[in-house]
């Protein structure tokens, strides 16, 4: 309280100590000072300013709000790039889903294909083994002989309806479709983040990587029922797996974004030897892979079912001798049968002759698209779309232009082919 009750005290004290000076000598001083101030930086202390208020906000708990110079609600160009890119990413993370799904499914469908072949082997080797044990017995009084009969065919049958079960879905030949699509997916992910990284995606590409997709799902569809391929066509025919592109017929060319006569020629060439060596080819293989597991698919539930039947009479005196032979004897072909469609993968090899023929359509629309849209600054560059074909199909620059050169000279009778990748 005393060192309260000083404090006025010691103000008057200052102020009546204080020396007196005239009010002219107080104005003189007033402005001397006011031209000595220090002048203060404006940018230099901002920056020490901002670091400090974001000092201050993170001990706070708190982080300063970053703020834009540029609103996209402002600007619809900035509004509508900013659009197109968020449907790019959604696009990227549904293929990027894909890509995981359809590797999935495929190592499932791989797992059905040596499950139910194994399976199908050793229940037609153990009817064959009671089949065989049971026509020895029949000579034997009081064998048990009807329950070898009854087990034997009722084993036929399990492996006739699983048989015919296995052969209308041909396992190999669907993990053959993942294993294309996982690819595919993986590939057209790949150029969406290429094309992220390089920057400037359009709305119209957005809407054609949509088409892709789609396109991909169509080609290889992910369910069984309703959707699934037919695994035994009338006709081969190329797997298509891109889709349809529309042009309009060429009028004008003039030589340049990488274009000239003599490439255009070029690719032309290139486009018919490939229509009439390469995909002809696969497509003759296919056909003949095709009407192998046609054959395969009819003889294994054939025979089978005849085991089954042949164990029916064994013991009756009259067809004894082919009931023998067909209960042991239809279940080793039957075995044999199957281990080559299915452990060979029989429907997996037409698969794969069909997906070869479909890339070969693939690069020959690829070019004949180019070729057939009639502005030339909206194709592909020339110089890098012909790089392009000639590492798809296995071979150099001038490589390419050889076997062109070749084919425009003697035509079908060219003995190379245009890839030699595959």
């Amino acid at each position: 309280m005393a060192a309260i009750n000083q404090a006025p005290n010691l103000r008057r004290l200052n102020t009546s100590s204080a020396p007196s000076f005239p009010l002219s000598s107080h104005r003189h001083m007033i402005k001397t000072s006011a031209i000595y101030l220090p002048k203060i930086s404006t940018s230099s202390n901002l920056g020490i300013f901002t670091s400090n208020l974001g000092f201050v906000d993170k001990e706070m708990g708190r982080y300063p709000r970053m703020v834009t110079s540029k609103d996209p609600t402002t600007n619809p160009k900035d509004s509508n790039d900013h659009q197109v890119m968020e449907k790019l990413y959604v696009i990227l993370e549904a293929v990027s889903d894909r890509v995981e799904m359809h590797k999935n499914i495929g190592e499932q469908r791989n797992y059905w294909n040596s499950l139910l072949l194994t399976s199908i082997n050793a229940i037609t080797l153990s009817a064959t083994t009671m089949a065989g044990i049971a026509s020895a017995l029949t000579v034997v009084p009081g064998a048990p002989l009807v329950a070898l009969k009854l087990s034997s065919t009722f084993l036929y049958l399990a492996a006739t309806g699983i048989l015919v079960i296995m052969n209308k879905i041909q396992p190999s030949q669907l993990v053959e479709e993942q294993r294309n699509a996982s690819r595919l997916f993986k590939q057209l992910e790949s150029e969406i983040k290429t094309k992220i990284a390089i920057g400037n995606p359009t709305l119209s590409y957005v809407n054609e990587t949509v088409k892709k997709i789609l396109a991909i799902d169509r080609a290889y569809p992910l369910p069984l029922l309703g959707v699934m391929l037919e695994k035994f066509p009338a006709k081969t025919e190329p797997a298509v797996w891109w889709p349809e592109k529309r042009w309009t017929s060429t009028k004008e060319n003039h030589e340049k974004n990488g274009w000239s006569l003599e490439l255009e020629e070029e690719m032309r060439e290139i486009s018919r030897i490939l229509e009439v060596k390469d995909k002809e080819d696969y497509l003759r293989l296919g056909e003949k892979a095709l009407k192998l597991n046609k054959a395969l698919a009819i003889a294994g539930p054939i025979l089978t079912g005849l085991g089954a039947i042949g164990t029916t009479f064994l013991g009756s005196y009259s067809n004894n001798s082919w009931a023998m032979v067909f209960g042991v004897m239809g279940g080793a072909m039957a075995s044999v049968v199957n281990s080559v469609q299915h452990g060979g993968q029989v429907g997996m090899v037409f698969e794969m002759y069909r997906s070869n023929a479909g890339f070969f359509k693939m690069v020959e629309e690829s070019i004949e698209s180019n070729l057939n849209e009639r502005c030339v600054e909206s194709r592909e560059n020339g110089q890098v779309f012909e790089m392009k074909v000639a590492l798809q199909l296995g071979r150099s620059i001038n490589e390419l232009r050889d076997v062109a050169a070749s084919f425009s000279k003697k035509g079908k009778d060219i003995e190379e082919f245009g890839s030699k990748l595959f």
